[in-house]
């Protein structure tokens, strides 16, 4: 038996942005073929907006792959081997997301590549993910001016997820698309947001030589109305109740988590490490984000408050530059300032106004979906470099105040936990090993840490993969970080992000396998047209030769 599915393969490039005209013609077809004395009857599935039609029939042909191979089950039991040494318990089940693309939704505001999205869609069910992600961008649904949303591209994608019978993570999106890791097109704020900002340059993170960063607005003015008589925060809010108000019937059901952005990445930070123009480059420390006049009235206060008026002038003096080490700066190096009475206290404020801005958020968002069903999350950046040293100087700069003295994550996951908001943390994929040696990296280490603080403070902890991996072994160390007997295991998984590379077939069957063995090993669930409880094959086949390109064994 064989299903095929026709289909826009655009989303293969997601920079092609420029001809979306000419994806029409450029498609690709799923192939779903069961083992040939599987007698199944034929059907026809169409979806309800006639999007695509998808034809079960005979196949005279075998099997394009053949069924579960040694391959597969060594490869299983290995995950599980991992599972067990970092305190796997057995049948547990950490439920799998898959990120869509950045620029599912166009900037019109209607849904890109549908019938790609669609296929995909299906063969991610077939592969038992629980659902999928997707970024609520405000600069495309609140582009044409104050309170005017359209949320006509996510009603359509809402629709189609449900149809699958998959799972929704919708993320409310403030900060800018580009620019940074990952980011693939460019969705800026909306241009009413951006005009405010050319009349008013110190609405943005401003860097010590006056550098400015469109891509989030800056908390130092979260409570000043100075986006057309609304502050940033009543922004966000009516934003949310928009969204709520639009998708009130699908809140807990389909869409099952809310992920609210608090900074640029859409990450609880501040904007210390920018990629634009070569701004910084791995592993820089960074630079402290608190130099527009909101931020630098907030600093002098604090410190008027407490008698050091000096200290309030400006922030240090000696943090260095974007690019460098922390033995290159005076702040940061090994005896630095930031261990004096000086770099406590300016350390000290700079991480509470993150906290604060988290928390104003966050408290707004649990008002507007308590009831609603639907989890919040708050997403944390896994900044592992310079982690190794004294002063954590990178993870400073972002605003976590993380040092070898001092534990910066729990008063986070504390915040996040007040609002019943789950701990969404990164670079779960990570091992030290395969990191420079110069940079002093441990992101396994930093898991530790973050893992225990979310455990101490009783906030549930979710995951993603920081960078795009495909390979067994980033699968292994997220199953392995992703298991717990001491009841700081994760709650979710979601995985960056769904596209071409994803389908090849090595990418495809190290998913594949991922999933099953993150359900506890459970059987993958089926389409509803097989009853007879076989196995799905997927694969990519070229329109022209009809040559099966190997993707996936589900």
């Amino acid at each position: 038996m064989a299903l095929t599915l026709h289909s826009s393969a655009s989303f293969i490039n997601p920079k092609d942005t420029k001809n979306p005209a000419k994806t029409s013609d450029q498609e690709f077809s799923i192939s779903l073929s069961f083992p040939k004395s599987l007698k199944l009857a034929v059907c026809r599935l169409r979806a309800k907006n006639s999007i695509h039609d998808v034809q079960i029939s005979q196949h005279d042909k075998p099997p394009l792959f053949a069924m579960k191979s040694e391959v597969f089950s060594t490869r299983e039991e290995r995950l599980h081997e991992v599972g067990a040494v970092e305190g796997h318990k057995s049948g547990s089940r950490v439920p799998v997301f898959i990120m869509l693309p950045l620029d599912t939704v166009s900037m019109s505001g209607s849904l890109n590549r549908a019938k790609a999205l669609n296929a995909s869609l299906m063969a991610l069910k077939s592969a038992g993910v629980e659902g999928v992600m997707v970024d609520a961008w405000w600069g495309l649904v609140e582009k044409d001016g104050p309170s005017k949303y359209n949320w006509q591209g996510y009603t359509e994608l809402v629709e189609m997820v449900k149809r699958h019978g998959l799972k929704l993570q919708v993320v409310m999106s403030f900060h800018q698309c580009g620019g940074n890791v990952g980011d693939s097109c460019n969705i800026p704020l909306p241009p009413w947001v951006l005009e405010e900002i050319s009349k008013n340059p110190d609405l943005v993170y401003t860097d010590r030589s006056g550098r400015r960063n469109p891509e989030y607005i800056s908390l130092g003015c979260d409570s000043l109305p100075v986006l057309r008589g609304r502050t940033p925060i009543q922004v966000y809010s009516d934003y949310m109740m928009s969204f709520r108000e639009q998708f009130k019937d699908y809140l807990g059901g389909v869409i099952v988590e809310i992920q609210v952005g608090m900074g640029p990445c859409g990450e609880l930070r501040y904007p210390s490490y920018p990629e634009t123009n070569g701004t910084w480059r791995f592993p820089g420390i960074g630079e402290f984000q608190c130099y527009d006049k909101y931020m630098k009235a907030s600093l002098q206060a604090s410190a008027v408050a407490i008698g050091k008026n000096e200290w309030g002038q400006n922030g240090p003096h000696d943090a260095g530059n974007y690019h460098q080490f922390p033995e290159d700066t005076g702040f940061f190096k090994r005896e630095g300032t930031w261990n004096t009475e000086y770099g406590q206290f300016f350390l000290q404020w700079y991480s509470a106004k993150l906290l604060e801005h988290g928390d104003r958020i966050l408290a707004a968002a649990a008002a507007i979906f308590q009831a609603t069903g639907a989890k919040l999350s708050g997403k944390v950046a896994g900044i592992h470099w310079h982690y190794k040293t004294r002063s954590h100087a990178a993870e400073l700069t972002a605003g976590y105040y993380n040092t070898r003295f001092r534990d910066g994550y729990i008063p986070i996951v504390h915040m996040l936990g007040k609002h019943g908001t789950v701990l969404n943390f990164t670079c779960m994929e990570m091992r030290d090993g395969e990191q420079p040696a110069s940079a002093n990296c441990s992101p396994e280490g930093l898991v530790r840490q973050v893992k225990m603080a979310a455990k101490a403070a009783k906030t549930q902890l979710a995951g993603e993969n920081a960078l795009e991996r495909y390979d067994e072994g980033a699968f292994q160390q997220v199953f392995a970080t992703s298991r717990s007997d001491s009841g700081n295991g994760l709650s979710a998984f979601t995985y960056l992000r769904m596209n071409k590379r994803l389908f090849d077939g090595e990418n495809w069957r190290n998913l594949v396998n991922f999933v099953k063995s993150m359900e506890g090993g459970r059987k993958v669930g089926l389409s509803e047209c097989d009853s007879s409880g076989s196995d799905l094959y997927v694969g990519f086949i070229k329109e022209k030769n009809v040559k099966a390109k190997e993707a996936a064994l589900v």
